[in-house]
């Protein structure tokens, strides 16, 4: 029996069944598999080693190297119990022609000390370690009952797989076996034709190698997932990822929506030229680039799916203004939803700003309004008086239909899950229109101010086109970016004084809201009052999203007209707060943020002609991850370099936060090593679905089992 089973008591007891050893009460054995993501034989055949023992071959026992694995052979001298100060634990010793190994087991059950009868013949698989004695100690191996001198050696490396609750590794070994007979039959899924130019081997000798490798493997390409057997898998993945991503556009665009056609020149309706001539700027060349990629989108009847990215303060919300405009020059809604109610305030006081003077009719929407001001809110955007609808979450709750709903606009989509973005496209449904009525679905425009690598975006966003605003407004100026440390905040203190002393004004923002007992990091609250005692002369305002509608209003409007010196916030100014005037971003623990989340931060100022700096305080213990970040953000002010690294760092899961919830995430890919494989994945996907849609349609199943309502949201 395996000696590394795990067991609270030293001594564990009870029948065996289905690969489980049962010490207690335990769920059924298809629910503790289906933890594990082993539901079907697919399942199991993709459920790959962590790792390999090399029971090929035996090592003689004076020949073992300390702390590297090996098996060795060798007749059984003793085995005792041992008094220690930890309590009693099971010692045996070992020997072959070439010297003794003693065996340690701290926890263990009965069949381990039965298997170790001294003058029995065992085979022991584990690290050999310096004993306190004197020797060498093998600790907790893995003993394999009594074995004949004659009984032959496994051909290939022992798989090590991730275990749950409760299942062992022979019976795992055992049944992901018999799910690899099935592959004996299987045609391979991809056409020779795309794989063999790119050195790739068959997807079944693939699987079959990676479960059980020869002897001779090469350890490091298995374990870096360079080997080509590992490519070829990878390779099928990104495959059947792009087969998904381009099926759910091709069924997304079955899908009607209305076609928001310019109005003829003098029209009433015509409402662009009159924007244009109230904007107190011109727009840059990539925003007039982008609208006219939105404008021919807009006019089609298939839905428009496009993402919006560009970095912070490069003008993503005149544009998303304007195509709000067009949806309501041809006589529909438009809605903006964004994250944080601060967020959706700024907008729509920018927004309102830009299209009441045109006669535009708005309506704000958000959870913390007045029972009486949210129903006429939601009577207004039922009836159609009100022509763009600007507010959060609170416009896809239930109760809240629109009109005519021709466009949905998504500020920071990466906050928003798919099933959020599909409520608001189901909002476009006219009250009363009966749920068998033709599809008709709104035109959907995303945005975002955190830069998508290129990698990322081929592979989760093929289903969406992508337009990049590169080009910063004239005006806006550099920021110097500075590491400080912890133990030097009242210097950086002074720093904020001689700001405010030249009439600008200064951000400090802190992790939390209130002391945690948890963290050591200084609340905001604790901060302000702190800031206040300090600089008597000044003005010090706080911001966090505890605050009212009304609260933060209230201080953002002050701080804005230049009443309050410095504002001391959470991360609720992360995105969409522009007050020129301010110069200087303090944000305090700056280790705990993410690259991202730094980078908006810091976008925050420089919005206006003064030199502007952003100061990260930082705590000297920093792990290697925290170091490696602020470097990356003190050297760069690009955001999608900066965007780039925060992938290798976090990887796409985190990164895209719930955007793509119910997406086809991948398990064996990695975009930032795989990055030519993606490439080759999407022509391969292009040509499976051109010459053999039927098997690129069975890949794909094969590999994601998504919703798919969720997917063609």
């Amino acid at each position: 029996m395996n000696g590394q089973a795990k067991a609270a008591p030293r001594a564990a007891t009870g029948p065996r069944a289905a690969g489980v050893l049962r010490t207690g009460k335990l769920a059924p054995l298809n629910e503790r598999l289906a933890k594990l993501g082993l539901v079907t034989d697919w399942d199991f055949i993709l459920h790959l080693p962590l790792r390999y023992e090399d029971e090929t071959r035996i090592d003689p026992i004076g020949m073992l190297t300390p702390n590297e694995p090996a098996q060795v052979q060798g007749e059984v001298l003793t085995c005792r119990m041992v008094e220690t100060g930890r309590g009693q634990q099971l010692v045996a010793e070992i020997r072959d022609d070439t010297g003794v190994l003693a065996l340690r087991f701290i926890h263990y059950y009965p069949g381990t000390q039965s298997n170790l009868k001294p003058g029995t013949v065992v085979r022991v698989f584990g690290e050999a370690r310096p004993a306190w004695g004197g020797g060498l100690e093998m600790i907790h191996p893995k003993v394999r009952k009594p074995v004949a001198s004659e009984e032959t050696l496994p051909s290939a490396l022992t798989p090590v797989y991730p275990l749950g609750e409760n299942i062992q590794q022979n019976w795992l070994r055992k049944r992901i076996a018999r799910a690899l007979m099935d592959l004996q039959g299987m045609e391979d899924p991809i056409p020779k034709a795309l794989t063999e130019p790119l050195g790739l081997p068959g997807l079944r000798a693939s699987l079959e190698y990676l479960h059980s490798p020869p002897p001779d493997a090469n350890a490091a390409a298995l374990s870096e997932r360079t080997d080509p057997h590992w490519q070829r898998l990878k390779f099928d993945e990104l495959v059947a990822q792009q087969i998904t991503l381009r099926e759910m556009r091709t069924l997304a665009a079955r899908d009607r929506a209305p076609e928001l056609i310019e109005p003829a020149p003098g029209s009433p309706a015509e409402l662009m030229p009159k924007f244009r001539a109230v904007l107190p700027f011109r727009l840059t060349g990539a925003q007039e680039r982008v609208w006219g990629e939105i404008e021919r989108d807009l006019a089609q009847s298939a839905p428009m799916h496009r993402l919006v990215q560009g970095d912070v303060g490069s003008g993503k919300t005149v544009v998303a203004a304007m195509a709000a405009l067009r949806a309501i020059e041809a006589g529909f809604q438009a809605a903006l939803m964004a994250p944080t109610e601060i967020l959706a305030e700024q907008h729509f006081r920018r927004i309102v700003s830009w299209l009441e003077p045109l006669g535009i009719r708005t309506v704000w929407l958000t959870g913390r309004q007045k029972t009486a001001e949210r129903r006429e809110a939601i009577e207004r955007i039922a009836s159609g008086e009100a022509q763009l609808a600007v507010g959060t979450h609170a416009l896809i709750q239930e109760g809240v239909a629109f009109a005519n709903l021709g466009l949905a606009i998504v500020d920071e989509q990466h906050r928003f899950g798919v099933a959020q973005r599909l409520a608001l496209s189901r909002a476009a449904r006219p009250a009363g229109e009966a749920d068998d009525a033709p599809a008709r679905k709104p035109h959907l425009l995303m945005l975002s101010a955190t830069p998508i690598p290129r990698t990322l975006a081929m592979s989760y966003l093929a289903d969406i086109d992508v337009s990049v605003i590169d080009e910063l407004p004239p005006g806006r100026s550099p920021i110097e970016t500075k590491l400080v440390r912890l133990d030097r905040r009242d210097a950086v203190v002074g720093v904020v004084k001689s700001t405010c002393a030249t009439c600008r004004q200064v951000y400090w923002v802190c992790p939390l809201i209130e002391e945690s007992e948890a963290l050591d990091l200084t609340p905001a609250v604790d901060c302000a009052a702190d800031l206040a005692a300090r600089l008597p002369d000044l003005k010090v305002g706080l911001l966090h999203g505890a605050m009212t509608s009304a609260e933060k209003e209230s201080v953002m409007s002050a701080f804005t007209n230049g009443e309050i010196n410095v504002l001391v916030s959470t991360t609720v100014i992360e995105v969409g707060v522009d007050v020129p005037n301010a110069t200087l971003m303090v944000i305090e623990h700056a280790e705990r943020f993410g690259l991202a989340q730094l980078h908006q931060l810091r976008g925050r100022v420089g919005r206006g002609a003064g030199r502007s700096a952003c100061v990260l305080l930082y705590d000297e213990r920093l792990s290697a991850v925290g170091r490696e970040r602020l470097r990356i953000i003190r050297e760069s002010t690009d955001g999608f370099e900066i965007a780039r690294r925060d992938l290798e760092l976090r990887g796409p899961g985190e990164f895209l936060g719930e955007a793509q919830s119910g997406m086809p995430m991948l398990r064996f890919a990695n975009l930032e090593t795989d990055g030519l494989l993606v490439e080759a994945a999407r022509d391969a996907a292009s040509r499976m679905l051109a010459e053999c849609p039927d098997a690129a349609l069975r890949l794909a199943r094969r590999w994601f089992r998504a919703r798919a309502d969720l997917l063609t949201a």
